[in-house]
């Protein structure tokens, strides 16, 4: 249940603040008093848009805030969005700054716009002169017979299985799409495989190469570096080698003990440390000379280096790949679609049988809602003709005509809602017979039959009344004030018969101040009903027969309550 609306800096509105109670609550106002900007104002909490002509650029931010009594039907949707749940009050909230930027709020965390839409759509329920065009939208018209059918469980298991069925039909198609794409290009596949199979890329072969090509090139000018520098640590008389031997043998003669206390510092004797230099100079020779046997002015080995090496650097740039890595894996790939050519026909005819099954189960599903919208549409039809017949259309015949189409996520069921008005005239769709006041009243019943078979949230009627007068009117009000024993409904009315019909009463009107003209709203006292009512019913100047029509208004509508 709606329980507070407070507005600010909107349009007209400068601060409003309105408490809702159960039953029914009626708005009043002369036309331009702000009862459209107060709708408008309560919309911005369902997601919708701003317009940015109701803020004004210079002034302070607007804020709309609604305080709602919580409901079950919210808590996965405070689950799914890490809400803190609050079993006392619910708290909606929009700010707009001048700029026209918006931010959104359910109890005090921010939210994005489609959250907040989710949430409210399961506080409230706004019913204005647009929403009459719902007659027209067969999506909107099957929902209403599904509400009638009570069929929540048996369409959540109905859209269930048909995900299920669309994911196995979508894998089957990407399936079938691919394997054609490769049987199309299956002769350059097969092409691009076998420049691969020939080339044979290996991991890491490209460095080798280009190290090995790179020392074949160098050959000559490598070995001699590497001859001289054998020589010289160790080619005969006068090499580094022969001259450390020497120097050995001439150092062996010293008795190096007598000079301990000044070298007793624990490091390794001088005689240590010049057998350990000759053994390191040894195995640096020992491995110069192993790479001068491995280097080798080869030019056929060179030139086969390099043509391979030539190889792979075309086959990066044919094969558009930016490394070996690649080009391995290019190779490997195309290997296994090949194969993928003759085993993908088997996994295709597993996919089509997953799909026929998956089909069957929802062909089944289908046709047991088909079986629960056939009695709810008789159903509705024969309930909304009791409904709407009192509300001045005693020749109204009316039926939801279904016939089957393919499968979607609603279902097999195409429905078209047929109506006439007068006798022995021909059912035909609502849009091209309704006058306006006849679907403004049509949807009132709707609205009714859907309030006794729905937890609807609160309700609330933006001038349904348009179009009817006198009798009419009454009965719509009558109409209201029953949905209202069950939920709460608000109503922003013209028409005295249905404002007598509140058991609050608020009145807009507008308020000169210094610098501008603001909205107001103020709750009516007794007395004060009977001269708004009077207003309604006779206009600016007020008659005494006015009055005592208002009074008697009320006093019927106290006495039926």
């Amino acid at each position: 249940m709606l329980k507070r609306l407070t507005i600010k800096n909107y349009a007209l509105i400068r601060e409003v603040e309105i408490e809702f109670g159960p039953g029914l609550t009626i708005i009043t106002g002369s036309t331009g008093a702000g009862k459209s900007v107060m709708l408008g104002a309560l919309h911005l909490l369902t997601g919708s848009r701003v317009d940015s002509r109701a803020i004004h650029p210079d002034g302070p931010k607007a804020t709309v805030e609604a305080s709602f009594t919580p409901s079950e039907r919210l808590r996965p949707i405070f689950e799914a969005n890490e809400l803190d749940w609050d079993d006392e009050e619910v708290i909606v909230r929009r700010e707009i700054s001048p700029s026209g930027r918006s931010r959104a709020f359910i109890n005090d965390t921010p939210v994005n716009l489609k959250t907040l839409g989710e949430a409210t759509a399961n506080l409230i329920d706004i019913h204005s002169q647009n929403a009459n065009t719902m007659l027209n939208d067969p999506r909107r018209q099957l929902e209403i017979i599904d509400a009638v059918a009570d069929n929540i469980e048996v369409l959540a298991r109905y859209r269930g299985q048909y995900h299920k069925f669309v994911a196995v039909r979508s894998r089957l198609r990407k399936l079938q799409e691919r394997l054609s794409q490769d049987r199309e290009n299956e002769n350059y596949l097969r092409f691009q495989l076998s420049q691969l199979d020939n080339l044979k890329p290996r991991p890491g072969e490209l460095a080798a190469l280009e190290k090995e090509t790179e020392v074949l090139n160098d050959a000559e000018d490598i070995r001699m570096l590497l001859g001289e520098a054998t020589s010289g640590l160790d080619g005969g008389e006068g090499s580094v080698l022969s001259q450390l031997a020497d120097i050995r043998h001439t150092l062996s003669r010293i008795n190096f003990s007598l000079f301990e206390n000044r070298d007793g510092d624990g490091t390794p004797g001088i005689t240590q440390r010049l057998e350990q230099a000759y053994v390191e100079l040894k195995d640096i020779n020992a491995s110069l000379e192993d790479m001068l046997d491995t280097v080798d002015a080869d030019p056929e080995r060179l030139l086969k280096a390099e043509t391979r090496l030539m190889e792979l650097y075309d086959a990066l740039k044919r094969f558009n790949c930016r490394s070996e890595a690649d080009l391995v894996a290019l190779h490997k790939q195309l290997r296994e679609r090949e194969k993928g050519l003759s085993g993908t026909d088997g996994d295709i005819e597993e996919l089509e049988k997953e799909m026929r099954d998956e089909a069957h189960t929802l062909k089944k599903i289908a046709d047991e809602l088909s079986e629960t919208r056939a009695v709810a549409a008789e159903k509705f039809a024969a309930m909304l003709c009791r409904k709407a017949r009192p509300l001045a259309m005693p020749h109204l015949k009316f039926s939801a005509m279904l016939t089957k189409g393919k499968l979607t996520v609603d279902g097999q069921d195409n429905v078209s809602f047929l109506c006439s008005f007068n006798k022995n005239q021909e059912l035909m769709p609502v849009a091209g017979v309704a006058s306006g006041g006849e679907t403004s009243r049509l949807m009132l019943g709707i609205k009714a039959i859907i309030a006794d078979h729905v937890h609807l949230p609160s309700v609330i009627f933006d001038e349904v009344d348009t179009g009817v007068s006198g009798d009419v009117a009454d009965r719509m009000g009558r109409t209201m004030a029953d949905m209202s024993r069950n939920i709460q409904v608000v109503a922003i009315t013209h028409l005295p018969q249905i404002a007598a019909m509140g058991r609050d009463h608020y009145l807009v009107y507008k308020s000169d101040e210094a610098d501008r003209t603001v909205s107001r709203v103020r709750r009516l006292a007794p007395e004060e009903r009977v001269a708004e009512l009077a207003r309604m019913l006779s206009g600016s100047k007020v008659e005494d027969a006015a009055v005592l029509n208002a009074r008697s208004l009320l006093e019927k509508n106290v006495t039926q309550a």
